[in-house]
């Protein structure tokens, strides 16, 4: 099993999100799970990288040329894919792993994770799709989803397909339960 983890170049404001990114990255060393992620060696890219390999884990970088000096490319992963674009990135991740997990990070991470969770939405697979809400990053954006269900741009169903967990512990829990639902995706669609 192998997950992909979006999250920020840089380290942020508090040091509970490098140290979650450090527990994200031993944890799935020591549960045998393999990372795929961004491919970059700063912030909370380089420590989850990092901690994963130190604990002896499997570490898949991808990285589009033009971000590999930007971003500072990892040099001591299992593999490093070099791509032409984000597009490119994006679907090499998605194809290298079994499930996504968003920690702290920027717009870049969340256009990552909506990404993911669309295909989800529309049936594109059944991976599952998580949020680690270190040091309540994520309440806000909870609390918006939830508003956008309740303004019925968004199924309950669909909105349940996000895991989002405090912990390392229960969000890996979380991912290896996953069942993904069979809906329909439209909202107010007359069934035939």
């Amino acid at each position: 099993m192998r997950l992909c983890v979006f999250m920020g170049s840089s380290a942020g404001r508090l040091p509970e999100y490098r140290e979650a990114a450090e527990l994200l990255g031993r944890s799935l060393a020591e549960a045998g799970i393999g990372l795929v992620y961004g491919g970059a060696s700063v912030g909370l890219m380089g420590a989850v990288a990092d901690a994963a390999l130190a604990a002896g884990g499997e570490v898949i970088g991808v990285i589009p040329r033009a971000l590999q000096d930007k971003e500072i490319g990892h040099t001591g992963l299992s593999a490093l894919h070099v791509v032409g674009s984000m597009h490119e990135r994006k679907a090499m991740m998605a194809e290298l792993s079994d499930g996504f997990v968003a920690l702290p990070g920027g717009a870049g991470t969340l256009e990552e994770l909506f990404e993911v969770w669309t295909w989800a939405q529309l049936g594109h697979h059944r991976k599952p799709c998580a949020l680690l809400n270190v040091a309540g990053y994520f309440d806000a954006l909870g609390a918006f989803l939830d508003h956008m269900v309740a303004e019925q741009f968004v199924k309950p169903v669909h909105r349940g397909m996000l895991i989002v967990e405090d912990s390392v512990p229960a969000l890996l829990a979380a991912v290896r339960a996953y069942e993904a639902p069979l809906v329909d995706k439209w909202i107010g669609r007359a069934q035939s």
